[in-house]
């Protein structure tokens, strides 16, 4: 998916032929040029099926609903690693008005829910939908006009401003109100990055998080939210059965830390589940990111003169989802490497508890860098 320049509103020099010849209803916005464009590529790999685990009668989304035609076009995205099966994880990626920006977010369903007969996919495929239907819609900024154009006309222009917070409660809003959602819980981590100015702004809620690359150093690192060890805050759906979930934890959206930066050129900027960040470390994941770039960097030594700008264009949006992919495979191997140590044994350790290896479940992983300006991959596992 690619943002680029927003095309120009042209305006008659002549205000009297503007008068005469305009419809009464104008959509209006700005034809300042958005220098910062976004390449995206994704790759997931649900948990595998445990057979001992509890057995869930699921009843997913149809695929003539709106979540599922939803559902199966995002599916339908370019994945090598593990087909189509997700998982209890989701994702969205959203060009916003106008191309104005681009707003994605990743969830992770609470497995938890199994052992109650809940299906936790649901709720974070239908908190995903939501996000995505607000923010399709919605400026990543100031809404944007015309400077050239009459006070009027740029009265008329179309959206709104939504910022990450504003996604995150009425997606959880639009949860609650769905009637095939009868429970669940999930975190979430939700980004908006602004095409004009290259403003990253975020909002979290849990072990998801994210995490900002420049020049092969992290610079920032979203902190978890938990209530204890591997009990992240979550948002939440409780039955309207009589039986208690005592257990269950109900958090809201402005609970969420908030974070607002600046993306430099260059920068990579990496949105996660914890099933990416419990198995994988970061400088692991500067490794993999400057080695895909580096094989990418010198096949296009060989592009030539003609169509070179076309050519650029599709290597990008390749390189996006070869580091999509090598992310995911290594993630996957990381799972099941019991002779390896992993980010989450190292904090059971901190909490004086023992635990070897990687952990298996699913993940989701966005990457986001600025390219010819930024570019944008997302990774789901």
């Amino acid at each position: 998916m690619n943002s680029s320049c927003a095309a120009t509103f042209v305006r008659s020099a002549s205000r009297k032929s503007v008068a005469l010849s305009r419809p009464k209803q104008i959509r209006s916005y700005s034809s300042l040029p958005r220098p910062y464009r976004f390449h995206v590529g994704t790759s997931w790999a649900g948990k595998p099926h445990d057979p001992r685990g509890p057995r869930v009668k699921s009843s997913p989304f149809p695929p003539d609903s709106p979540i599922g035609k939803w559902r199966d076009q995002m599916l339908s995205k370019p994945n090598a690693p593990a087909g189509k099966h997700i998982g209890e994880d989701f994702f969205y990626v959203q060009d916003m008005r106008e191309k104005s920006g681009i707003s994605l977010g990743v969830a992770d369903g609470v497995g938890g829910w199994t052992e109650s007969g809940v299906d936790p996919s649901l709720f974070s495929q239908a908190l995903m939908y939501h996000a995505h239907r607000y923010s399709k819609a919605a400026w990543p900024g100031e809404p944007e006009v015309d400077p050239t154009q009459e006070y009027e006309e740029r009265e008329q222009v179309e959206g709104w401003e939504l910022t990450p917070l504003e996604c995150l409660e009425s997606a959880y809003g639009g949860v609650l109100r769905e009637r095939n959602v009868l429970a669940g819980s999930s975190t979430a981590c939700v980004l908006t990055l602004n095409a004009s100015n290259g403003l990253l702004r975020a909002a979290n809620l849990g072990d998801s998080g994210f995490l900002v690359i420049r020049a092969s150093s992290v610079i920032y690192q979203q902190r978890s939210q938990t209530h204890f060890f591997n009990c992240p805050k979550q948002l939440s759906k409780l039955p309207t059965s009589p039986k208690r979930f005592s257990r269950a934890c109900v958090d809201n959206p402005s609970d969420a830390d908030l974070c607002e930066m600046k993306l430099r050129h260059g920068d990579i900027v990496i949105a996660y589940t914890d099933g990416l960040s419990d198995n994988v470390f970061p400088a692991e994941m500067v490794a993999i990111c400057s080695l895909v770039a580096r094989q990418f960097q010198l096949s296009k030594r060989t592009i030539t003169s003609v169509g070179e700008q076309e050519a650029e264009q599709v290597s990008e949006d390749l390189e996006a989802q070869a580091m999509a992919e090598r992310i995911v495979d290594y993630a996957r191997m990381c799972m099941f490497n019991h002779k390896r140590v992993s980010p989450f044994e190292r904090a059971a350790a901190r909490e004086g508890m023992y635990f070897r290896g990687g952990v298996s479940g699913p993940l989701t992983f966005v990457l986001v860098q600025e390219a010819d300006r930024l570019r944008l991959q997302k990774v789901d596992e």
